[in-house]
Parts: C-alpha cells; sequence; structure tokens
C-alpha cells in the first residue's frame, strides 16, 4: 500500500516537472542564447544569466527523469512505451502490447 502512494507521487512530480520545463522552454532558450552571444553588451548577458539562476529547480530540463507509467520506477525504463522491464515484461507476455512477442528459436 505505501509503496503504491508512493510511486504514484513519483508519477505524478515527474509529469508536473514535465509541464513546467515545457511551458519555460522557449524563454529559458532565449535566456541561453543572449548568454552566449558575445555581441551582446556584457551587461545584458550577466542579466540574462541572473535570470537564467532565478528560474525553479523543477523547471531545468536536467531534472527531468523518465519513469514506469504504472510504477514510478526510474531504472530500467524503456523508452519507447515509457515501461519498466518487469512491466513491459507483464504486458508484453498478455499481448498487450502490438508487434512484441516471445522470442522462439
Amino acid at each position: 500500500m505505501h509503496f503504491r502512494i508512493l510511486s504514484q507521487a513519483r508519477v505524478r512530480r515527474d509529469i508536473k516537472t514535465r509541464e513546467t520545463v515545457s511551458a519555460t522552454e522557449l524563454i529559458r532558450q532565449a535566456y541561453r542564447y543572449i548568454t552566449r552571444n558575445e555581441q551582446v553588451h556584457p551587461r545584458i548577458r550577466q542579466q540574462a544569466q541572473l535570470m537564467l539562476n532565478a528560474f525553479p529547480s523543477h523547471a531545468r530540463p536536467t531534472t527531468i527523469r523518465n519513469r514506469c507509467t504504472e510504477t514510478g520506477r526510474a531504472r530500467g525504463i524503456f523508452r519507447d512505451s515509457r515501461l519498466c522491464r518487469y512491466q513491459f515484461r507483464l504486458k508484453a507476455l498478455n499481448g498487450e502490447i502490438p508487434g512484441v512477442k516471445k522470442a522462439v528459436w
């Protein structure tokens, strides 16, 4: 029970982080462009760098962690299905993932 509640919180936090990052992405790219452009006045570049530093930490793209959508697990994630390896196996064996079947040779 406790694990289930914890994993749901992790999934919700991951969704919120992804939404925040996508909402601030355009502004963030503009500030990064200004800070790296050497033709811009140094004072303006410094102001842009301060604005970048003022962004909240959960709005940074590096905070996004690939998590399993079923369990919230952060390791062993397949990018295409966004499932951890165990959930991928269970769904593949049940035939819930189209185009995936057990190998026989």
